[in-house]
């Protein structure tokens, strides 16, 4: 059974090494980590990337950036209430100098990295870079130089997995405390496991790749994370909380979004989160504000504060039940709003997710990091296994990638060839993507 002296556990290091840093006399540990992920490039290159909708001209509909905000808001009101909670349970927790800030700084900043690992173009990304190496050519010709389990990686990428590397990698400057990297983990998995237990929610996807399994074990051991099956691990009671945010903001603010846009009738957004907000709900407050957009903030704020209350609640209730592992469902799903939640869900797929723009942008995203991933996994192919048909051109496109590709062939390893090329692609924003297609398939001149 979990504890959650331990799973609070202070102190950040290198799971690659076993060395930790120095506290902060001025910030929590956990302050920290919300701070330098601020700071960081990963972080910044969100505002370029799409949420739901293509970005657009106008500023009202969200971004990766923007949306990653909005999660880490609500998930730092969720962390601190559920904090509250948890230090009038568990008096030790405040004699070692534990907060409530603290827990709601944890949940906040895991939040806030929730999508880091997303590449350009949304979720049809993820789905773009798997589909190259399951159906194309050029991605196929790998399979027969990786093990089992990388290809699976390539084959089903997942964003969440490429978040968790990201957050591990030196270079990015983030380094994030024990209990933050747990709580971010939603799915302590990796991609190919003997079987998954589709009743437990942490298993639905994966969330972290074959070569970073010994990284998350060390993680799971520092903070007494059971292991539920061979390479599965059950989640840290705080990434319900940071799932909870993310499920709350997407429904909300896509339904937002959506309405703004035209696709949803306001008549029906006020419909369905009247019901959320009950009893708290007035129709002729509601009207005496002249905009669509006064509407819909005031909606969104009372709805999103519901939702807040309602999951706290679950938490405090099942608490636990995470502590042993035994609760493993998504608490938006088990409150008393679910069936509204549900209903959103369904008008969104309905009039959002399968809008003209949307579409447009998914088919979009497609086209350019299959065209991407085309180029440049040709090149690396040719230069480090079938040297008679590496091409000047070849030689060009590899003089567009980083650094770290420049590898001993001595000591190459396929698989972290393919990593590296995608942290490329998958870092990308939308725009340079775009403009990187267009520039090596010839469709436009650099400067043009």
């Amino acid at each position: 059974m979990m504890n959650w002296e331990q799973l609070l556990r202070a102190g950040r290091s290198d799971l690659k090494k076993k060395t930790e840093t120095i506290p902060d006399q001025y910030r929590s540990e956990f302050e920290r980590d919300y701070d330098r992920i601020i700071f960081s490039a990963p972080f910044r290159n969100l505002q370029d990337k799409t949420q739901v909708f293509p970005l657009p001209e106008l500023d009202f509909v969200h971004t990766r950036l923007t949306h990653s905000l909005e999660v880490s808001s609500v998930g730092r009101s969720l962390g601190k209430s559920a904090g509250e909670f948890l230090l009038q349970k568990y008096p030790q927790l405040s004699e070692k100098g534990i907060g409530s800030s603290d827990i709601g700084a944890i949940v906040a900043a895991a939040a806030l990295t929730h999508d880091i690992g997303n590449p350009p173009f949304g979720h049809s990304g993820e789905d773009a870079i798997s589909d190259f190496f399951k159906f194309h050519p050029c991605g196929n010709i790998w399979k027969d130089h990786l093990q089992e389990e990388e290809w699976a990686d390539m084959t089903s990428f997942e964003g969440n997995a490429q978040g968790f590397r990201m957050l591990l990698e030196k270079d990015n400057g983030l380094q994030l405390s024990f209990a933050t990297l747990a709580a971010f983990t939603k799915y302590p998995r990796p991609a190919l496991i003997t079987k998954r237990d589709k009743a437990r929610r942490s298993q639905k996807k994966y969330g972290f790749f074959s070569d970073q399994i010994p990284h998350y074990k060390r993680l799971a051991e520092l903070l007494g994370i059971p292991s539920s099956g061979k390479n599965t691990w059950f989640r840290h009671p705080l990434a319900f909380l940071v799932e909870a945010a993310d499920d709350i903001c997407y429904s909300i603010i896509d339904l937002e979004d959506g309405c703004t846009l035209g696709l949803v009738q306001l008549e029906a957004v006020v419909d369905l989160l009247a019901r959320i907000i009950g009893e708290r709900f007035d129709e002729e407050k509601l009207n005496s504000l002249k905009s669509k957009a006064q509407k819909l903030a005031i909606l969104r704020a009372m709805a999103i504060g519901r939702l807040v209350d309602e999951t706290v609640a679950a938490f405090r209730e099942h608490e636990e039940e995470m502590l042993t592992g035994d609760f493993d469902q998504a608490l938006t799903d088990i409150i008393p709003s679910a069936p509204v939640l549900e209903e959103i869900s369904q008008l969104s797929v309905q009039k959002i997710y399968r809008s003209q723009p949307v579409l447009e942008k998914e088919a979009a995203g497609f086209q350019v990091l299959e065209g991407l991933l085309e180029v440049f996994s040709k090149a690396l192919f040719n230069k480090y296994f079938d040297a008679a048909q590496f091409s000047g051109k070849d030689k060009s496109i590899l003089r567009l990638l980083p650094e770290e590709f420049q590898l001993d062939k001595e000591v190459l390893m396929p698989y972290l060839l393919l990593r590296n090329l995608i942290d490329f692609i998958s870092g990308m924003t939308d725009k340079y993507a775009l403009s990187l297609y267009r520039k090596v398939k010839g469709i436009s001149l650099p400067g043009a």
